[in-house]
C-alpha cells in the first residue's frame, strides 16, 4: 500500500508535478474569486497553495487522512489562513452545503470507493457549486514515475500501486460524474512536462516516492545498479545532459443541481 507521510518528500518527488497540472487545471476551472472551497486529499498543500494564489478564496480548508503531509502544509506562508484537518474523503466532517467547489488533485485512484467520495463532494457542495478533480492517467502511461515503474515491471518486480487506478480513465471519471448526477459534465486531457538537470537530479528525486523507495530498498546493490542503469539507458537527454520527462493527466469537472 502507498502511503504519503513525509510532506519534504512529497514535494521533492510530487508537489512540483501538481501545480504543473494545477495550474492547467484552474485556468480550465476559471472559477470566480471570493469562494468558499475545499481540497479533499490536500496532501502537503501543493495545490492549496496554488489554490490560494490563483483564485482569491474566500475560505479554504483541506483535509487529508495524513498528518505529517498537514502538518507540512500549515508552514506554507500563502496558506496560513487555511483550515487543515485530518479525515477521511469518504466521510467528510462538513455540514452539506458548506462549500462553493470541493476539488481533488491527484487523489481520487486513493479513494477506496471513488463513488462515494464523489457523493461526500457533492453533498457538502451547495446547488449551483463546482466539484473538480485531476489525476495520473495511471493506466494510459500517464504517471511520472512511468520511466522508472516501467523498468520495474519488465525485471518481474512488483511496485505498489494505488487501490482504484481504474478511476484514472478519462471514461471512468466522466462516468463517476455523471453517475453522481452532476451536471454540465466536462473531461479534459492534458500533457505537462518537467525538466531535470541531468540523469542524478531525476533518480534522486525519484528515490524519495513511496512507490519507488521500498521497492529499490528492498534489492541488493547489484540489483539496484541494474534497474538504475536500465532506466538511464531509457531516458533521452539534450545537448545540455538535461531529462525531460512529459506526464498526462485527466481533469474532469461538474456542476451540483440547483
Amino acid at each position: 500500500m502507498i502511503r504519503f507521510k513525509d510532506g519534504a518528500r512529497y514535494e521533492q518527488t510530487m508537489g512540483t508535478w501538481s501545480r504543473l497540472v494545477g495550474e492547467v487545471f484552474l485556468d480550465w476551472l476559471a472559477p470566480p474569486q471570493g469562494l468558499r472551497w475545499i481540497d479533499i486529499g490536500c496532501g502537503n498543500g501543493a495545490f492549496t497553495e496554488l489554490l490560494a494564489e490563483r483564485c482569491g478564496p474566500f475560505e479554504v480548508h483541506g483535509l487529508d487522512p495524513s498528518e505529517g503531509q498537514l502538518a507540512f502544509a500549515r508552514t506554507r506562508p500563502a496558506i496560513r489562513g487555511a483550515a487543515f484537518c485530518k479525515g477521511d474523503a469518504m466521510a467528510l466532517p462538513y455540514p452539506g452545503s458548506r462549500f462553493d467547489a470541493a476539488v481533488m488533485a491527484l487523489v481520487i485512484v486513493f479513494v477506496p470507493d471513488p463513488a462515494k467520495g464523489l457523493e461526500e463532494m457533492v453533498r457538502v457542495v451547495r446547488p449551483g457549486g463546482t466539484v473538480a478533480a485531476y489525476v495520473w492517467d495511471m493506466l494510459g502511461g500517464g504517471f511520472p514515475l512511468d520511466p522508472i515503474l516501467a523498468e520495474m515491471r519488465d525485471i518481474g518486480l512488483n511496485p505498489p500501486s494505488p487501490p482504484q487506478p481504474n478511476a484514472s480513465r478519462i471514461a471512468a471519471l466522466r462516468e463517476l460524474w455523471t453517475g453522481a448526477r452532476l451536471q454540465q459534465v466536462e473531461t479534459r486531457e492534458i500533457t505537462v512536462q518537467r525538466t531535470f538537470a541531468h540523469f542524478d537530479d531525476f533518480w534522486l528525486t525519484n528515490l524519495a516516492s513511496p512507490t519507488v523507495r521500498p521497492v529499490i530498498a528492498s534489492l541488493t546493490p547489484s540489483d539496484a545498479e541494474t534497474l538504475k542503469n536500465r532506466v538511464r539507458a531509457g531516458l533521452s537527454t539534450d545537448s545540455g545532459g538535461h531529462i525531460v520527462v512529459s506526464a498526462r493527466a485527466n481533469l474532469v469537472k461538474g456542476m451540483c443541481q440547483q
